[in-house]
């Protein structure tokens, strides 16, 4: 690993910590000087409990619940950083907002605390804008999210499990589809395998589909005729050389007679 892959990474996992040492920092400090600090959460319709729509996610009443939280939103907080680095903190900071003022519509008179309606909103922004793109990476990294958190779908409900804050895990999933359908995200180039996938394809200039008739029929055209050409008979080859020869013709001449006698 080089040193510019040694400072992405880096860069790609500090948010992430600083979120878990805020977290575990607070709960740290409730536990040690007994600050209550369960009373900042959002108790809803009140005046006071609209603070709690920015300090909820930070307070935690238990270590399971502090625990579970914490590796859930460590994996969806780096998924998000790099996915959708550009939305990344619009994500955070409306998806705080927005389903915490939905948990402090919709919640029970009691204080709710947790960074539970937080992770709804990662799960369910991740899971819906991968498939509005259709970008096969972004698909993958949906279907991903439904593998690993798929179950929690029913933690949206009430009577499912005593103590949870149905209220905040289904306004943070409302949450995260608005953020959805609001924030865009870059047009990805789509890779398609065969030329009738593209958007700009026109049948009536593909060859092999104009080889069916307007009732599907397969009517191939008629190959051009033939037209048999006239062809000069060539000689043997032995006729030919490559190099070229030239004659001589020279005169016979007559023979001697050497005892000078006429015939």
């Amino acid at each position: 690993m080089n040193a510019n892959q040694s400072q992405d990474l880096l860069r790609l996992l500090l948010l992430p910590l600083l979120f878990l040492i805020a977290m575990w920092g607070m709960y740290w400090l409730d536990w040690n000087y007994f600050l209550e600090l369960y009373e900042w959460g959002i108790y809803p319709r009140t005046f006071r409990g609209l603070i709690g729509v920015l300090t909820s996610p930070f307070i935690h009443g238990s270590v399971k619940h502090l625990y579970n939280n914490s590796i859930t939103l460590f994996v969806l907080l780096v998924a998000l950083q790099y996915f959708y680095k550009q939305q990344l903190w619009r994500v955070l900071f409306w998806g705080i907002v927005l389903s915490g003022l939905g948990t402090w519509i919709l919640g029970r008179p009691s204080y709710h605390i947790g960074a539970s309606g937080l992770i709804y909103v990662l799960v369910s922004f991740i899971f819906f804008k991968g498939i509005q793109t259709r970008y096969f990476r972004l698909v993958a990294l949906s279907l991903t999210v439904v593998v690993l958190y798929g179950g929690m779908f029913w933690y949206m409900f009430p009577d499912i499990e005593e103590g949870i804050s149905w209220e905040g895990h289904l306004s943070g999933f409302i949450a995260g589809i608005i953020l959805c359908y609001t924030l865009e995200v870059p047009d990805y180039q789509r890779m398609y395998k065969y030329d009738w996938q593209r958007p700009d394809y026109d049948p009536q200039e593909d060859p092999f589909m104009r080889c069916f008739d307007e009732n599907g029929h397969f009517a191939p055209p008629l190959p051009p005729p033939v037209v048999e050409e006239e062809t000069i008979a060539e000689p043997p080859a032995f006729f030919y050389c490559s190099r070229p020869v030239v004659y001589h013709l020279k005169a016979e001449e007559a023979p001697e007679n050497p005892e000078g006698n006429e015939r």
